[in-house]
């Protein structure tokens, strides 16, 4: 379990968040970066995040972010999944620049900046980066690629956290307004950051139960709060005798979320992580996952348990590609069986969507959970089975 401790100073490499460091120099749209040099502008402003060139070649990149709002901002390069933190800047007051230098290797990235440092960001764009011939590799020693991967995973749950935050503040005012219909359409999405860091919200004692508790979790006298009491309000149960909620319990209940989640987004700032917890916690996602997303328990009124397997799947692969520069040099055959098994279970998934995501992971969708055929569910089972060994592995070869 991933546990909240008091900060501790970071090692210059982590300290800037950079997954390939070749340097740290704070302070200092179509097209490839200039003459190949890898320098690249960005100017940041309320509404947009614009970036001069879409693609560089690999090695060293250096993005100058300019601060051209009113509010101090944040720059992310994403890796291919839009979720994964590759590197990042923060604390860019109004009309002040900063360098960030990624070493990055040939891929698909996205850009993105988040001005006052919260929400899920503006300009989000893609961000190509060929392959310069060039071999990438990883520098700095194994103690500074552990503290990269640490950091940079603290920079994604601050992110998940921060877009579950307003996401749930939208959901709050939707449901309390009575617009159930947009309540019903954001519930999931919303969720879906929470599931992503879900081993994070379960170290500060008990707020995960405040805000996650289903029914058949509560205590005898035990007060229920949180998303599933909302639930079975949006999705009121056919039984006899149920009582939807009254205008006055709904807002004390909307009121009680927004307040917890805000709990949670303080407290997740001071965390400190190690490299074990991040190992294990990958392995608790899928657990999430074993013991209540694929049975179809999690989500009982709602039937929306596929957005939150999806949720978990995506944190713990996020936690095992941070991983994966130190895995591949002390186990490469488990790292290869770990890419291959993360890949069969993201398509045995995919069969049952709706839609896709656009860049931002937003509007997701996936068939009802009761919609599944009995071969659908242990087809889904078999491959969360087969992940989950493997990924029990991790932290033995991380630190054995």
């Amino acid at each position: 379990m991933i546990t909240a401790r008091l900060p501790k100073p970071a090692a210059v490499a982590a300290a800037c968040g950079i997954l390939f460091v070749t340097a740290c120099t704070p302070n200092a749209s179509a097209g490839t970066a200039a003459g190949g040099t890898g320098e690249l502008s960005v100017t940041s402003t309320a509404e947009d995040c614009s970036v001069s060139a879409a693609t560089a070649e690999s090695g060293p990149l250096t993005f100058t972010i300019t601060n051209s709002g009113d509010q101090v901002t944040e720059f992310y390069l994403l890796a291919e999944d839009g979720l994964r933190i590759v590197s990042e800047v923060e604390n860019i007051g109004p009309g002040i620049s900063r360098d960030l230098v990624v070493n990055a290797t040939p891929g698909s990235y996205y850009t993105v900046c988040k001005p006052g440092m919260v929400g899920d960001g503006v300009g989000r764009a893609a961000f190509t980066v060929t392959d310069s011939g060039t071999a990438v590799e990883p520098t700095g020693d194994e103690q500074a690629q552990i503290d990269a991967a640490l950091t940079n995973y603290k920079a994604y749950v601050k992110d998940q956290v921060d877009q579950l935050l307003t996401g749930t503040e939208d959901f709050a005012a939707a449901y309390v307004a009575g617009n159930d219909d947009e309540a019903r359409r954001l519930y999931p999405t919303t969720r879906m950051h929470f599931e992503r860091v879900e081993p994070v919200a379960e170290s500060f004692g008990d707020l995960d139960p405040k805000l996650d508790n289903r029914e058949a979790d509560l205590a005898e006298g035990e007060e229920w709060t949180g998303w599933h009491r909302i639930e079975k309000d949006l999705w009121p149960p056919a039984e006899a005798g149920y009582v939807p909620l009254t205008q006055a319990e709904r807002e004390a209940v909307a009121a009680q979320l927004v307040e917890d989640t805000t709990t949670l987004h303080s407290s997740i700032q001071g965390i400190e992580l190690s490299l074990d917890q991040l190992a294990n916690g990958a392995i608790g996602l899928m657990d999430e996952v074993a013991n209540g997303k694929v049975t179809g328990e999690e989500e009982i009124w709602s039937g929306t348990d596929l957005w939150d397997f999806q949720g978990n799947v995506e944190g713990a692969r996020v936690l095992a590609d941070g991983l994966r520069d130190l895995l591949e040099a002390r186990d490469p055959e488990l790292a290869a069986t770990l890419d291959a098994d993360f890949t069969s279970l993201s398509t045995e998934l995919d069969k049952h969507r709706t839609s896709a995501p656009d860049a931002a992971q937003r509007d997701i969708a996936y068939v009802s959970y009761g919609d599944l055929a009995s071969e659908d569910v242990k087809a889904l089972s078999d491959r969360v089975n087969a992940l989950s060994e493997p990924l029990s592995r991790i932290t033995a070869a991380l630190l054995g």
